[in-house]
Order: C-alpha cells, then sequence, then structure tokens
C-alpha cells in the first residue's frame, strides 16, 4: 500500500522539535475557567503592560484614523519615521518599524543567523532571541548571568570566529535588572568588529532620561549596533504592535530587503505619531511605575519575601515554587507569570506593576497565598 504523506513528514527538520511561546491568557478565560462571576474583576499582572492605558492623544488619533481604513498603510512609515527622527535627533534613514518589536527580532536574525552562524545571549534574557535562534538553525551560546543580570564579560568571553550576532536586553525581561552605561562603554569597546550587537531596550523610557544608558552614539558613529525600541510598553499601544529599530543605514538597509511589505498598520502607525508628541502620558506612566515599585518593595519586605528591584514596570518575587504560586494567585483571582521553564527560574514569579489598586489586590492575594499552606516556599 502506498504510504501516505503527513504535514509533519513534509515539513523542514525541527519545526516540530521548536517550543510554542505561550502569552498570558485573556481575563475573560481565566475567570470562566476559574468559575468567577461575571461581576467579579480579575487582576491581569502578567504581561507587562501599561497601567495606564494608551495615550490619550493616541486614543483620539485612532479615531479620527478608523475612516481611512480601507487603505493600505504607508509601506515606509514616512511621516513617523521623520517625526521619531526628529525627536531623538537621529536620520530617517537610520529607523526601520516593525510589527512590535518581536517581528524585528526576528528580521535581525534573518539577516545575520544561520545555520553555522552563532549568536551570544544570557541564560535568562527575553526567549524570543533563542527562539529565533533555534528557527534559523544558528550555535547559540547561552551564558550564564551574574546576580540575575547580563554579565558583559562573560559574554564577550564567548565569542567565538563564527559569532555574528550578540542579543543584549536592557533592562532585561523578565529578571527586570539592567546594566549601566559605563559598563556598556566597557563592553563595546572589546566587541569584535565581526560581531553585530543588538540591544533590546523595551522598557528605556521607564526610565528617568538622565538613567537611560546612551546606545544611540554608536548608531551615530556607524559601529555594529542594532537598538529596539518599541510603542508597547511607555506608551501604552501593545495592542498596535508597533515598534521601532535605530542602526546605521547600511544595516537598516539589509532589514529593509527581508521585511514584508506594509508590516505595520495604519492605525499604529497615527496612534504613535500622536503618542510620541504625549509626554505628559509618559511622564504619569513613570510615576505610576516608580510609586508602585515602592509599594510593592516595601509590602514584600514587611512580608520577608525576596524579590529583585527593578527599573522597568515589573519585578521578579521569589516565592519558591513558581508555578504552584502562579495557581494559587489564579484562584484568588491575580493573574501573573511563572519565571521557570526555559529561563530556569522556577522560583520565582514575575509580576507586572500596575495602578495602586492592582498592587493592593496582589499583595493581599501573595500574602493568603503564602500563609495557606501547600503554597508556600519550599
Amino acid at each position: 500500500m502506498k504510504e501516505t504523506s503527513t504535514f509533519l513528514s513534509l515539513a523542514n527538520p525541527g519545526v516540530d522539535q521548536l517550543p510554542v511561546y505561550e502569552p498570558g491568557k485573556p481575563v475573560s478565560e481565566a475567570a470562566r475557567e476559574l468559575g468567577f462571576a461575571s461581576g467579579d474583576v480579575m487582576v491581569k499582572l502578567a504581561s507587562n503592560e501599561n497601567a495606564l492605558g494608551p495615550s490619550p492623544l493616541a486614543e483620539e488619533a485612532m479615531i479620527a484614523a478608523a475612516k481611512d481604513m480601507h487603505r493600505y498603510p504607508d509601506g515606509g512609515a514616512f511621516h513617523l519615521r521623520n517625526a521619531l527622527a526628529e525627536k531623538l535627533g537621529i536620520e530617517p534613514d537610520t529607523i526601520i518599524f516593525g510589527n512590535g518589536s518581536n517581528e524585528l527580532i526576528e528580521l535581525v536574525g534573518q539577516v545575520w543567523l544561520a545555520p553555522g552562524r552563532g549568536m551570544v545571549i544570557s541564560e535568562s534574557a527575553f526567549i524570543v532571541y533563542w527562539l529565533v535562534g533555534v528557527k534559523l538553525g544558528a550555535t547559540i551560546v547561552s551564558v550564564p548571568m551574574k546576580n540575575l543580570t547580563h554579565d558583559p564579560d562573560a559574554m564577550l568571553a564567548a565569542i567565538e570566529p563564527d559569532t555574528a550576532l550578540i542579543f543584549f536586553a536592557n533592562p532585561n525581561n523578565p529578571t527586570g535588572t539592567m546594566v549601566d552605561g559605563e559598563t556598556l562603554d566597557r563592553f563595546m569597546d572589546r566587541v569584535p568588529d565581526h560581531v553585530v550587537v543588538c540591544f533590546d531596550e523595551a522598557y528605556i523610557e521607564l526610565l528617568d532620561p538622565q538613567a537611560q544608558p546612551d546606545m544611540l552614539k554608536y548608531v551615530r558613529q556607524g559601529r555594529k549596533v542594532i537598538v529596539l525600541r518599541t510603542f508597547s510598553k511607555a506608551y501604552g499601544l501593545a495592542g498596535l504592535r508597533i515598534g521601532y529599530a535605530i542602526a546605521p543605514p547600511d544595516a537598516i538597509a539589509l532589514l529593509h530587503r527581508v521585511r514584508q511589505p506594509f508590516n505595520v498598520n495604519a492605525m499604529a502607525q497615527a496612534a504613535a505619531m500622536a503618542a510620541l508628541k504625549d509626554d505628559a502620558h509618559v511622564n504619569r506612566t513613570r510615576a505610576v511605575v516608580r510609586a508602585g515599585a515602592d509599594f510593592l518593595m516595601r509590602e514584600l519586605d514587611s512580608m520577608g519575601v525576596p524579590f529583585v528591584p527593578s527599573p522597568a514596570n515589573f519585578m521578579l518575587v521569589e516565592v519558591g515554587d513558581g508555578r504552584r504560586v502562579f495557581d494559587a494567585l489564579m484562584r484568588q483571582g491575580v493573574i501573573a507569570r511563572p519565571a521557570g521553564g526555559r529561563y530556569g527560574l522556577e522560583r520565582y514569579i514575575r509580576v507586572t506593576i500596575g495602578t495602586q489598586e492592582e498592587n493592593t489586590r496582589f499583595i493581599e492575594a501573595l500574602n493568603a497565598v503564602m500563609n495557606g499552606g501547600g503554597t508556600g516556599k519550599g
């Protein structure tokens, strides 16, 4: 009898071994599964979203743009690119936009990674770097962190002749730790010329400006540096999926060659244009994050629960059995994020810094869980 092929047998080798990225569940679905009444409100603190919501100026722009959604978007994001270049003090040809930073991570991989080419990452860095490297067949060197922080010296020591790319998240998700500008300058002084360094700064605008390391200076110098940023966090536009990369023009030109046409939708471009003008919203967001972080640290200290201080809008909390505490918090109506699995942080959960009400709900729920027997530290 003739053998019947399957989709799997016809697929590229290794596709079936790729892990599937698991986003947090929608609040409504989590509530339904746990049997919460329709009037009960669950608190979602799992995805590092902006507690204040979108920029109000961006909301107005989205409403105004809705009438033109029958038109294709500007494939080159001309107006947004020029507005962003002016705001950052860089040239427009050093910018490319993507469907969130995740698409840009993939584009970077498509240009510089392949079988026989290597990449260096930190062992508890954002998982998408690793996923992209696996998918493209690259040799992945995963370097241990030092105190849950990128170890630049160890990353430099891991570079080989076939190393093409380093991904460096600063601040890093999920650990919430970051490396200061002086340390990064020493790191860049020692990176070999054959290596491209991709700094992922998804959370950078949440820091006060004076605390933000200046990686754009390396772009202006024409160094082999790519800086990734996003409108998801400080500007509250995660649902629109719009991020951008900043790099020397010759790198941007290569990224355009692997980019799909019309990859950033028109509403996202309109909202991002407006959000760039909304410094007040970014300042309010920073204030909420700092006040929330101070509150959580005080409360966790008083509970005797260890945590990792973070300049971003989330923090790691050491709870003993992260998966079990995550499940128990869900039953209390609070959605956090376990940090085990590929991250190797099984003793931790990651919690987003929310509004004061949401932060209080988390502390109350965690208190109940940690003192409830069978779900505490072990």
